[in-house]
């Protein structure tokens, strides 16, 4: 299966626009989980929510700056293993060209061995060509993102090209056209700017749109789905820490959950 099969399959299995953001931060685990057990800690969430989500998503430097790259092996086979109706995003935000490029594209999808990954557009389509060489693989570039900083880039207009778009637009114009090859493009944009969500939504009505910023950034669940939901057009709403770090306590996986579920109901609750 593709990832966009797999995307639809578990969108429509587990009833859920929601994807499990696995940000493993060892400072914030539960006593009863050693800081050095980051794959304990995720694959209990996994567990916990396996049957909510559309999607998990895993960011990659919360495992290599603590020397886990071994454990977010492991954890990306536990949900082969466990989970394998459930696509897996690498957050990695990589964004290379040529060799470099080659080597960070077989790390995500032959190392690790993920459905797609997350990427930077700013070197150009020849940063995004390998990707594309893994057939039926997701690449999300990076386009409208949740933090305010990303006004500095993405919200100026590119007196250049012809009705001079924000940046953001453009992307979303290079990612839904040209550089679509193989159908195996989407795009990041953040919850926290639902307006925006509406206008990349416009530009590329077919793409997935992988939203990040509901929970603990703030965004609201709600105008997310109305802003970015279409019939052809898939969204992926991530929650990260309001899901990892609902309870400080053993019942962590529990709470996890809990959380999973409540944000799920909100989401549904939106397509109506």
């Amino acid at each position: 299966m593709t990832f966009l099969d797999m995307l639809r399959d578990a969108t429509t299995r587990n009833d859920s626009l929601l994807c499990v953001g696995l940000d493993p931060e060892p400072t914030r685990f539960p006593a009863s989980v050693p800081a050095h057990k980051i794959y304990d800690f995720c694959a209990a969430i996994v567990d916990a929510t396996a049957d909510l989500v559309c999607a998990f998503k895993p960011q990659i430097a919360y495992f290599a700056a603590h020397g886990a790259e071994d454990q977010l092996e492991r954890l990306m086979q536990h949900m082969r293993c466990n989970a394998p109706h459930v696509p897996v995003i690498l957050d990695a935000k990589r964004g290379d060209i040529g060799s470099t490029a080659e080597q960070y594209a077989k790390e995500a999808f032959e190392r690790y061995g993920a459905d797609a990954v997350t990427l930077s557009p700013f070197m150009g389509f020849d940063s995004i060509t390998p990707y594309l060489q893994y057939h039926g693989k997701g690449a999300f570039l990076l386009c409208r993102t949740s933090n305010p900083g990303g006004d500095d880039l993405q919200a100026q207009r590119l007196a250049s090209v012809e009705g001079q778009p924000l940046v953001y637009e453009h992307i979303a114009r290079l990612a839904q056209g040209p550089w679509n090859k193989n159908g195996q493009l989407g795009l990041v944009v953040g919850a926290t700017y639902p307006q925006e969500i509406e206008r990349v939504r416009a530009i590329a009505p077919t793409l997935p749109l992988l939203i990040p910023g509901v929970g603990a950034q703030g965004g609201d669940a709600a105008a997310t789905v109305r802003a970015g939901l279409r019939a052809d057009g898939p969204i992926i709403v991530n929650s990260s820490r309001a899901v990892l770090y609902a309870s400080s306590g053993a019942d962590f996986a529990t709470a996890a959950r809990s959380a999973a579920l409540s944000t799920r109901a909100a989401l549904n609750a939106a397509r109506i």
